[in-house]
């Protein structure tokens, strides 16, 4: 005789295991730097240095995020075009400014971010900006460094087709 493999177990459903899904509240950096976007280029690349951050969100005077300025657009818009970074800072950054909401889940930023080809996503609760994401900080999360290789690779690709896809001839 063979013996039931339930015999003697009784018949509870398994346990219900939730999952709460990572927002991007819970990665974000919450001191932001920001400065008025009139501010130079010069100006704007000290506060970097000072703060050692490698963006900055510019925000008109309600604090609204208008503009965004990276150390690369610093280095790229600024230096490698030979100008002396005394022109407002304005016109070498990226805008608008893509946002999200804290209450975003970590793979829809991913896919936001990809999508629009950015690194850092400025968070807005409501109208204030209350922090930044960076895709570091999501690569970081996942735990899994190839997970994180592919988003890099996806937003790098995203924000410089032309580097990535342009003929090379042959």
């Amino acid at each position: 005789m063979v013996a039931h493999p339930c015999a003697g177990h009784s018949h509870r459903p398994p346990p219900r295991i939730t999952v709460r899904l990572v927002e991007i509240r819970d990665v974000m950096t919450e001191s932001v730097v920001t400065t008025s976007p009139q501010r130079t280029a010069r100006e704007v690349a000290e506060v970097m240095r000072e703060r050692n951050v490698g963006s900055v969100v510019l925000v008109d005077d309600a604090g609204q995020p208008v503009g965004l300025i990276t150390d690369r657009d610093l280095t790229i818009g600024v230096i490698a075009d030979g100008h002396d970074g005394s022109g407002a800072v304005e016109r070498y950054a990226s805008a608008p400014v893509v946002t999200a909401g804290p209450g975003l889940d970590l793979r829809d930023a991913a896919a936001l971010m990809v999508r629009h080809g950015i690194r850092r996503l400025p968070v807005l609760d409501g109208h204030r900006l209350s922090g930044i994401v960076t895709l570091d900080d999501l690569a970081a999360r996942t735990g899994n460094p190839e997970l994180a290789h592919d988003l890099t690779a996806e937003v790098t690709r995203a924000a410089l087709p032309d580097f990535y896809f342009h003929d090379r001839g042959g």
